[in-house]
C-alpha cells in the first residue's frame, strides 16, 4: 500500500490554478522530501492531504483511504507539524501534550513523549513561553507523535532552528522512520532534505517536475564528473593532453605553487583516462576526488530559483 497517492489533481482558486494535473506517490515507510519555491503549491498539496481544501479535479488517497470521505479516520492515524504553528506561552509543555492527547482520545503518558523527543519531565513542566526555539519544535514534534501515527506530515520543521537544533530535528525524523513511520517532509532547507530523505519530489508552478532519489536527481542534471586532482606540478602540455581526451569539457588549474598544483577537470568520459594522460605527461598524481552536483544545483535546474 502506498502511504500517499495524489492522482491527476488540479486545484483552482477562482482564476488562479494552484495545482495543475499533479500526480504524486509516497511509498509506505519512506522519508519523502517535498521541495519547491514559494508559491509552487507545497502548502496547497498538504492542505489537500489533510482535507482542509478539496481538489477541483482528481483524487487524493492517504493511508489507503479517500482523503475526503475518510478524513476523520485518516487524521487519527496522522501526526502533523504545521508550518508557523506556535506554542502558547502561558501553558506548560505538559499542558500542551495533555490537550493533544485528549483531542485525539489517545492514552500516552506525557513523560514518555517528552523522553521520545529529548525533553525532560522538568522541562515539560515549564511554561512554553520560556522555551528556546529548539525546545518549542521538540514539543510540537511530541504533539505530532500523539496516538503513535502511521505517518508524519512535517511542514518546514527546521525553520528558525540553529545548526544544532536542525541536526537534532534530523535525528528525531530518522528515529521515527526507524520505528516504521512514513515521513512526508516539506522544506526549503535543502541540506535537511538531502540528509534524511529517501526520495525527493520537486514542484514548480503547481506541477511535479521531478521525483527521484537525491542521487538520481543529481545524475539527471549532471552527466559530467567533476574531478579535483592534486599533483606535484602542472604544465601546459599536460593540460592540453587532458583537454584532447574524448568527453573532457573543461580542464583548468585551480592552484599552482612550489608545493604542487590542483587541477579541475569536467568530463563525461573515463576518469582513468584523465589521470593516465597526466601521468603520461610526467605529472605525479598525488590524490583526486569526485564532486557531485548538490541538491541546490538540482533545485536550481528544475525550478530556475536559487535556494
Amino acid at each position: 500500500m502506498n502511504a500517499i497517492e495524489v492522482t491527476n489533481v488540479t486545484k483552482r482558486f477562482g482564476d488562479v490554478t494552484a495545482l495543475n494535473d499533479l500526480s504524486l506517490t509516497v511509498e509506505d515507510g519512506e522519508i519523502f522530501g517535498f521541495l519547491g519555491p514559494n508559491g509552487a503549491g507545497k502548502s496547497t498539496t498538504i492542505n489537500l492531504l489533510l482535507d482542509f481544501i478539496r481538489p477541483t479535479d482528481g483524487t487524493v488517497s492517504v493511508l489507503g483511504m479517500d482523503a475526503q470521505e475518510d478524513s476523520k479516520a485518516i487524521r487519527q492515524r496522522l501526526g502533523v507539524l504545521p508550518e508557523g504553528f506556535t506554542t502558547y506561552d502561558r501553558l506548560t509543555g505538559r499542558q500542551h501534550l495533555e490537550f493533544a492527547i485528549e483531542s485525539k482520545d489517545a492514552t500516552e503518558e506525557p513523560d514518555m513523549l517528552f523522553e521520545r523527543v529529548g525533553l525532560s519531565p522538568e522541562e515539560g513542566d515549564r511554561k512554553a513561553g520560556g522555551y528556546s526555539k529548539g525546545m518549542s519544535q521538540r514539543l510540537l514534534f511530541a504533539m505530532a507523535l500523539v496516538g503513535d501515527p502511521d505517518m508524519l506530515i512535517l511542514d518546514e520543521p527546521s525553520t528558525g532552528l540553529d545548526p544544532n537544533g536542525a541536526r537534532e530535528m534530523r535525528q528525531l525524523i530518522r528515529e521515527e522512520n526507524d520505528r516504521g513511520t512514513t515521513i512526508f517532509f516539506s522544506s526549503h532547507i535543502l541540506e535537511q532534505v538531502e540528509a534524511v530523505c529517501d526520495r525527493v519530489g520537486i514542484i514548480r508552478n503547481g506541477e511535479m517536475v521531478a521525483v527521484d532519489s537525491v542521487e538520481g536527481l543529481r545524475d539527471s542534471v549532471s552527466t559530467a564528473s567533476q574531478l579535483r586532482i592534486e599533483t606535484d606540478r602542472i604544465t601546459e602540455p599536460a593540460l592540453e593532453a587532458v583537454r584532447a581526451l574524448e568527453g573532457v569539457e573543461r580542464a583548468e588549474v585551480l592552484e599552482s605553487g612550489s608545493d604542487g598544483a590542483v587541477v579541475a577537470v569536467e568530463t563525461t568520459g573515463s576518469k582513468t583516462a584523465v589521470l593516465g594522460a597526466l601521468e603520461d605527461a610526467g605529472i605525479v598524481v598525488e590524490d583526486f576526488s569526485t564532486a557531485e552536483a548538490s541538491l541546490e544545483d538540482v533545485f536550481q535546474r528544475y525550478t530556475g530559483v536559487t535556494a
